[in-house]
């Protein structure tokens, strides 16, 4: 009697609300699995972001600090976490906004959302069911809502997560850092798959660079000016009326040629996909989705149709195995063609006389193997997980010996697995290249490292300054790119006249001097999940001060990049010392700081990763107050899987002042059987200045410290 007087006390003063029992477990050391009472495994797994079993191991212990209450409010389920309001929060996935996300709201169902202008930029292109909780001491917390349906995540009195779904699992995370979180995610959700190195380059676009001819001129025009890049993109009009996998035979005529030609520069090529297939009777790949029953159906079981760029299409239902293998195999004729990677866009889907810019929540996926039969409004959220899956399938069946290469607008938590990303249609304001800081922090702190946004904004011409201080800044985001819209001018480095040639090219020959410290960064997030581009705050996870500085950030644990434009910085502390890339200013250039106690390698000017190397490397160096130093160096061949079985090396360097104040430097290799005869230089990082050593390829390397 007492619980059903309880339970309706609570009904009462929760606004009609029911607090339903639940079952919790601990199904590994710091992580914890809750169920709601009435939990119907059907309607939300298998999951598509967690890929480990999680069993009840153990009981959950009684001091644990994060649990959820479910809640059925207004008819959906809800869940709530009763937090200290002195906890900072980030993640959230794919968001505007501030750094820290105490305070807003995120609406997970991904949208085309043209210039971030719809839902006042709170609903965009990917769903992050995901929370990082940072409290006062460090100690810090992550929220994963097990459920891909449409649902809301607030912050405002602790965090609620409301979805329109059937009830959850909720899986929470508890460690004694936001980096070991991160870590404990990417076991949870998997790591992003080691990328070719190709793709770590700077790469160039539009909408759309047409003809081929074009093309060709756009990279003779990057080598003749010495501006080193990798990658050149062909956005959807190479294709013959937007039906994909095919080339406009006039502005396309011989894709392979084309190729070829890129690759004889040193450049590489990515085309985009989109989802939608012409409605046409006349188009083989019509042809074959209709007569294979490979089509989303609508709530009456017939072929959907909506409108996308060719006009009506038909949309390949990715649920069913069958329609997988299906889209897999549409890659072979295509990569053979000398494609070296893949853009899949308009993926959430975005359908333009849709509902809401999409498919009607009620048309249906059939599924198979696995995945149940439902409705669209289940699987909106990660129809573009399942594509960007079937795409990476169908490109490693045609080229097994390479690592593919797939770009996606959508995506769902998990989707760093298979894909990179990017922030979607920003805008050429400076509003836009500021939040661009936080935008993608905040992505990385979600899961996925590889991401970054439209250099220049895609939509409206930058003025020469800023896209000065833009190209300044994409040097240092992981995903590197300059892409703007056919109703934009020119965003090319050298299209605002000869001074910002000048500072993107400078720009972008420290990004490519940065490729060893930076490939070793995307091992990193490979093997651990942790982010390569990070908050300032973790460079001291106990200073709060640092928890909402957003115009700084960290790459990797060693270098602190500082735009030229940023202002009333919050700093960490220590002895940061500021590298010498050049010898003069150009007033737009970051400012690159080196912790103290930290080594990191760098490499000469190259025009391509083509001509990467680590034969040849300088160890910039700042020794911390004892005179002491460490850093790493991950090295393989930069594309295909030797590095799977053993062909690769791990080199720690470490330094040390001797009694007669000369610093030396040990090099020693622990891991991996692959031998690069090395030669060394100490760059040794202080005032303002480097002060250089001789070249040595001796395992011990010394500088006298006067």
């Amino acid at each position: 009697m007492k619980k059903i007087t309880l339970l309706y006390i609570l009904a009462l003063t929760a606004g009609l609300q029911t607090v339903f029992a639940q079952s919790a477990s601990l199904a590994e050391p710091g992580v914890a699995v809750f169920y709601p009472k009435d939990f119907d495994s059907i309607h939300t797994l298998p999951s598509l972001a967690v890929i480990k079993d999680l069993p009840k191991r153990d009981s959950l212990p009684a001091a644990w600090r994060v649990k959820p209450k479910f809640i059925q409010m207004d008819g959906k389920s809800s869940v709530h976490f009763d937090l200290n309001p002195e906890t900072d929060l980030y993640g959230t996935g794919e968001v505007i906004g501030d750094l820290r996300r105490n305070g807003s709201d995120v609406t997970l169902w991904n949208t085309d959302n043209y210039e971030y202008g719809k839902f006042e930029g709170k609903q965009l292109y990917q769903a992050h069911p995901w929370v990082l909780g940072v409290r006062a001491d460090g100690s810090s917390f992550g929220i994963l809502a097990d459920n891909s349906w449409r649902q809301e995540i607030r912050l405002e009195n602790g965090v609620d997560i409301v979805s329109e779904g059937p009830s959850f699992r909720v899986i929470v995370i508890e460690k004694e850092t936001p980096q070991e979180i991160m870590v404990a995610l990417g076991e949870l959700t998997g790591t992003m798959a080691m990328p070719p190195l190709w793709a770590l380059g700077y790469q160039q676009s539009r909408y759309s660079y047409f003809p081929d001819t074009n093309v060709q001129e756009l990279a003779d025009e990057f080598r003749d000016r010495k501006i080193p890049a990798d990658v050149i993109w062909m956005d959807i009009d190479y294709m013959e009326g937007f039906r994909v996998f095919t080339f406009d035979p006039k502005g396309f005529p011989d894709p392979k040629g084309l190729n070829d030609y890129l690759h004889a520069r040193d450049f590489k090529s990515v085309f985009m996909i989109d989802p939608g297939v012409k409605q046409d009777s006349l188009y083989s790949v019509y042809q074959e989705g209709k007569a294979g029953n490979h089509w989303v159906q609508d709530s009456l079981g017939n072929e959907y149709n909506g409108e996308v760029w060719p006009g009506q299409v038909a949309f390949p239902d990715y649920t069913r195995p069958e329609t997988q293998k299906w889209w897999a195999s549409l890659y072979t004729d295509f990569m053979n063609l000398g494609i070296d990677g893949v853009w899949n866009d308009m993926n959430e889907p975005a359908v333009f006389d849709g509902p809401g810019g999409s498919m009607p929540d009620n048309n249906i996926h059939r599924g198979g193997g696995d995945l149940p039969q439902d409705v669209h409004l289940r699987y909106h959220n990660v129809y573009g997980l399942l594509m960007v899956r079937s795409s990476r399938e169908g490109i490693m069946e045609v080229n097994p010996e390479k690592r593919p290469f797939v770009l996606s607008r959508a995506n769902y938590i998990g989707g760093q697995r298979y894909a990179a990303t990017w922030t979607g249609d920003n805008s050429a304001t400076w509003d836009n290249l500021k939040m661009s800081i936080p935008m993608s922090i905040n992505l990385s702190l979600s899961g996925q490292p590889f991401n970054g946004p439209d250099i220049g904004g895609f939509t409206k011409s930058p003025s020469a300054d800023l896209f000065g201080n833009w190209i300044a800044l994409g040097a240092y985001y992981p995903f590197s790119r300059n892409h703007t819209s056919n109703e934009t001018e020119g965003q090319e480095p050298w299209a605002f006249g000869k001074e910002i040639e000048n500072v993107s090219r400078t720009a972008i020959n420290r990004r490519y001097r940065l490729m060893p410290y930076l490939y070793t960064l995307f091992h990193e997030a490979a093997t651990t999940g942790m982010p390569i581009m990070r908050p300032t705050f973790f460079a001291d996870v106990q200073d709060v001060k640092l928890r909402q500085e957003q115009q700084s950030f960290l790459l990797g644990e060693n270098l602190l990049i500082v735009p030229r434009w940023a202002k009333d910085l919050k700093m960490p502390e220590g002895d940061w010392q500021n590298i010498a890339f050049e010898e003069s200013d150009d007033n737009y250039q970051a400012i690159v700081k080196l912790r103290d106690g930290a080594i990191v390698p760098v490499g000469p000017v190259i025009q391509s990763t083509e001509d990467y190397g680590t034969a040849k490397l300088t160890l910039l160096i700042n020794p911390d107050e004892m005179g002491n130093a460490s850093g790493s160096l991950y090295d393989d061949a930069g594309e295909g899987f030797g590095y799977q079985e053993g062909d690769y090396a791990i080199l720690d360097f470490s330094a040390s002042k001797n009694a007669k104040n000369t610093l030396e430097v040990s090099v020693k290799q622990t891991e991996g059987t692959r031998k690069t005869a090395h030669e060394y230089r100490i760059g040794l990082v202080k005032d303002g200045k480097v002060n250089y050593s001789d070249w040595s390829s001796k395992d011990t390397i010394k500088i006298d410290l006067k």
